[in-house]
């Protein structure tokens, strides 16, 4: 093999450990993401519960609750359960 070869394939993997490197980090910038998401469904939940327990209903509570659990049931099957002893997502 001689010197060029050896500075392509030195080359190669280089790039090959970028690209990687790369693709890691957007993985978990979108878990980051998504988890802030589910954050704040899981905060709107609350405020939602909170308005039922101290009779503040609002014409549309019940069908914004639906819609918030069905959101983090999808972030669930997608990400996992969320962690009840965490305190978040």
């Amino acid at each position: 093999m001689g010197f060029m070869d050896k500075v392509k394939e030195q080359a190669s993997v280089a790039a090959a450990a970028a690209k990687d490197a790369a693709q890691k980090g957007q993985a978990k910038v979108e878990e980051v993401q998504a988890k802030r998401a589910a954050d704040g469904v899981l905060r709107e939940l609350g405020l939602a519960v909170y308005f039922q327990a101290t009779d503040r209903v609002t014409p549309n509570l019940e069908s914004d609750v639906a819609r918030y659990v069905e959101t983090l049931r999808a972030y669930e099957a997608e990400h996992g359960a969320l962690d009840p002893s965490s305190g978040d997502s």
